[in-house]
């Protein structure tokens, strides 16, 4: 299903050090997806139901507009990522501060609810990234597994990711683990007030 989302930002392996943790870890394994590395990200808002298709340019551009005009009153902020746990439905990372992203998501969900109808708003309650998510088979995993495995790697998976932009996308998941992105706008946050 394709829906618009609000990201955060994308992740790249040097802001996060993950480099080659698909492979010391069963991330791909019956009941469990990987997202690829080109595919992580931070989710502010999904907006289900909501595609291209059921929305007219001038709706999309409005909402460029109203997300253009609060980013000019942001500052980029810093958002520090831990190391990835089992979460309940998706392996991931947990970020902090909570404060500023919860008043970004705030704000495009009041955006997106002022411009567009006949959606469900499926806000990100905390900042994160998710690694894999949980598929068919899922009853399968064992989580316990998973953390000593991830207890194992003896080494950094924390990192900072400096958040100083949104990107609208159209974007759903293949099935297989990849996130497909069709990018809508790209907006700076071009403020000197921080969140």
């Amino acid at each position: 299903m394709r829906h618009i989302e609000n990201t955060q930002t994308a992740i790249t392996e040097r802001d996060i050090p993950i480099e080659g943790l698909h492979q010391e870890m069963s991330l791909s394994s019956p009941g469990l997806k990987e997202v690829r590395v080109q595919g992580l990200h931070c989710t502010l808002l999904h907006a289900v139901g909501l595609g291209l298709d059921n929305v007219d340019r001038n709706t999309v551009d409005a909402v460029i507009e109203d997300v253009t005009r609060y980013a000019q009153t942001l500052v980029a902020f810093t958002l520090t990522f831990d190391r990835p746990a089992v979460g309940n439905v998706a392996f991931e990372i947990s970020g902090w501060p909570g404060r500023p992203f919860a008043q970004v998501v705030e704000t495009l969900t009041q955006v997106m609810e002022k411009r567009c109808e006949l959606f469900t708003a499926a806000p990100s309650r905390y900042p994160h990234i998710s690694l894999a998510y949980t598929s068919s088979d899922a009853q399968d995993i064992n989580a316990t597994d998973l953390k000593v495995e991830l207890a194992a790697l003896e080494k950094p998976l924390s990192g900072t990711v400096l958040a100083d932009r949104v990107h609208l996308v159209e974007q759903w998941h293949d099935g297989d683990g990849r996130i497909t992105w069709n990018p809508i706008a790209e907006v700076a946050f071009t403020g000197e007030v921080p969140v």
